[in-house]
């Protein structure tokens, strides 16, 4: 969580340039705009995760793990022509009655829309380890290159959620 909340840090404006080491100002750093930011949502559905033994889908008895995903939140530069945006949520990981300490991959989609047009569609497969000992534990997911065009509208949403689907864009 306290990764979160220093990600968070979106709501101070930065807009100075850097000082080189000669003294003189270097080009300005883009603003960090929250104002033009669009939000995180999880997409209905999406926000948990189940990997079942072999021939166990579906049951209880043999989910190897569960995950979910929780808290979210973003923080956007923009520059003359894009929107960068870095997407953080957070989630949890728990072995099932057929799992146990160990690596489990998860498919999480970054998706941007502006009303019926998908302006970004990326899916990554993120690994992470329950660690010996432990039934469970909690990550942190940050996508840092969600480019944007800089002209999306006021409807402009970012969505986050596990997705099972083919790879291609929803």
């Amino acid at each position: 969580m306290s990764a979160l909340l220093a990600v968070s840090g979106c709501n101070t404006p930065q807009s100075g340039g850097a000082i080189e080491a000669g003294g003189s100002a270097a080009a300005p750093t883009p603003a960090v705009v929250q104002g033009a930011c669009p939000p995180v949502t999880l997409r209905e559905g999406t926000a948990s995760y189940r990997t079942f033994a072999k021939g166990g889908k579906d049951d209880p008895a043999k989910v190897v793990y569960q995950a979910s995903l929780a808290d979210t939140t973003r923080q956007c530069v923009q520059s003359e022509d894009s929107l960068k945006v870095t997407v953080v949520a957070q989630g949890r990981v728990v072995a099932g009655p057929a799992g146990g300490p160990g690596k489990v991959t998860m498919p999480i989609r970054v998706a941007a829309t502006d009303g019926e047009k998908t302006l970004y569609s990326e899916l990554t497969q993120y690994p992470v380890e329950v660690p010996p000992g432990s039934t469970n534990t909690q990550f942190v997911f940050t996508k840092t290159d969600v480019t944007l065009p800089a002209g999306a509208g006021a409807d402009a949403k970012i969505y986050i959620g596990f997705d099972e689907g083919p790879q291609s864009a929803r």
